[in-house]
């Protein structure tokens, strides 16, 4: 029962989730992903963990992950132990990129440390899955009010993204600006010293023809 409550979680996560991917993981060992997220942005991740070598699938209760997630700011937002199969959720408190970092936390009865393990995860931004039991619900009033809810949500991670993207092309914007600006300023600051010299070196070779008594 609890096999097939596992595979029926994992084919809902990963089953209809073109953007799910999939990593090796060697135990005990950290790998993060980058992900863009706007400032106050709901993101749920879904994962499945197993052997990488596909002869050893088996129930390997000993293998679980640990999720860290942490913002621009390298803040922990989130650090919490599952099993195989698990689901998290946190907010994001600032703009910019957030790193969510899988570690192995299989136990010294397990396979030798550093085996290679598949890691499976997918993490959405802003949406909320619909409530499945809304979808077999009789109740047609209920039904487009999650859907309504549903889209709701998309249309406010929409606008997050927009101003989003809005801040970072004004940061790049003042970046260029200030780049233009140095560049302006080195080439006077060249031009300036190119005269100088050329002045100089006209005095100097004026002053030795005086001096030599040849003009």
């Amino acid at each position: 029962m609890m096999n097939s409550r596992w595979t029926y979680f994992v084919i809902a996560c990963f089953g209809s989730l073109a953007s799910a991917m999939y990593f090796d993981l060697v135990q005990q060992k950290e790998k993060c992903i980058i992900e863009e997220i706007p400032e106050d942005t709901l993101v749920t991740g879904y994962f499945f963990l197993e052997h990488w070598d596909g002869k050893k699938q088996d129930n390997s209760p000993h293998l679980g992950l640990t999720v860290t997630v942490k913002d621009p700011n390298h803040e922990v937002l989130l650090m919490k132990r599952f099993g195989r199969y698990g689901k998290f959720t946190f907010t994001s408190h600032a703009s910019g990129q957030h790193f969510i970092c899988a570690k192995s936390n299989s136990t010294r009865f397990s396979v030798f440390a550093g085996e290679r393990l598949k890691v499976h995860m997918d993490v959405q931004m802003g949406e909320h899955v619909i409530d499945p039991s809304a979808e077999k619900a009789k109740d047609t009033v209920k039904t487009m009010e999650y859907k309504i809810r549903h889209l709701i949500d998309q249309i406010r991670y929409i606008s997050k993204q927009q101003d989003f993207q809005r801040d970072r092309e004004e940061t790049f914007r003042q970046m260029s600006e200030e780049t233009n600006g140095n560049v302006l300023w080195w080439a006077i600051i060249q031009t300036l010293i190119l005269l100088t010299v050329g002045v100089w070196q006209m005095r100097s070779l004026k002053n030795f023809l005086i001096e030599k008594k040849l003009v």
